[in-house]
């Protein structure tokens, strides 16, 4: 894949390219993550994203490989390409350790990451198995302040914080991301339910899943509310096989080639050749 080669959104912005890995099985070793993701830069590709999760209940015996680990791989393999999660459901995570985490590969990684938040799904019982909020109103408060926290510790300045969740008391973070002002952050949402689309229009990019028209609509709302998409990142997944046109001509900027939950190194092999 060349930049030649790329898709080119009507606004005349080059639609880009990037893996979309799950890093379980086979792929479960940071190493793996970070020779393909190499690959892939050499191929062309403008980007390389992790799923985030802890444990799959669904498959038992799994190999799950730790997304910040893996990142920090990446970004030492890695020199232009960008480098994320989608998604990281924040309300599962301490905002502090995140934090934290992602100021470190960006530093690493000169200043690559983007860090992609969401609710995340409960996938067989992922919630309960850990203990953690299972009611969706829950969850998103604690994603809507988590949020808060995490860019008020990217500021580099002392925070104090009192919220429902989470309580900070006079904490400086530092070193500061290398990115101004913060790490880039992208929000999942898949609908043109209010609440997702005006917390995902208060920050740098949407994450949808959803089809062509569901993004048109999503769109629609996200630009009333930000009062214009101009810089506005609307990265979309599907298939190897799948053709981004569609998504191109409703607005998105990024195409995910996205892998199943069991993907072996030679299936991720073929889709950077192709």
């Amino acid at each position: 894949m060349t930049t030649d080669a790329r898709e080119v959104a009507d606004h005349g912005v080059p639609m880009r390219h990037a893996l979309y890995l799950p890093p379980f099985g086979e792929l479960a070793d940071p190493g793996v993550l970070a020779e393909l993701s190499a690959r892939a830069e050499a191929a062309g590709f403008d980007g390389v994203f992790l799923w985030d999760h802890v444990v799959r209940p669904r498959q038992p015996g799994l190999g799950v490989c730790d997304p910040w680990i893996a990142l920090a791989a990446i970004a030492a393999r890695t020199e232009r390409i960008r480098i994320g999660t989608r998604i990281t459901p924040l309300s599962r995570r301490r905002p502090h350790d995140v934090a934290r985490q992602a100021a470190a590969v960006d530093q690493l990684s000169a200043g690559r990451l983007v860090l992609g938040v969401g609710l995340g799904a409960d996938n067989g019982g992922e919630l309960s198995r850990l203990g953690e909020a299972d009611d969706p109103r829950t969850r998103a408060e604690m994603l809507d302040e988590g949020l808060d926290v995490i860019c008020a510790l990217w500021s580099g300045e002392p925070v104090t914080h009192r919220g429902r969740h989470f309580r900070v008391d006079g904490l400086r973070f530092l070193p500061r991301p290398v990115q101004r002002p913060r790490i880039p952050i992208w929000v999942a949402a898949q609908s043109v339910k209010r609440a997702p689309l005006h917390r995902a229009a208060r920050f740098d990019g949407l994450c949808p899943e959803t089809t062509p028209d569901g993004l048109r609509a999503m769109l629609d709302v996200v630009a009333r509310h930000r009062g214009g998409l101009d810089g506005y990142e609307v990265a979309v997944g599907g298939p190897p096989d799948d053709d981004p046109g569609p998504f191109r001509a409703a607005g998105a900027s990024w195409w995910l080639v996205q892998f199943p939950e069991i993907t072996t190194v030679a299936e991720v092999e073929a889709a950077i050749s192709r």
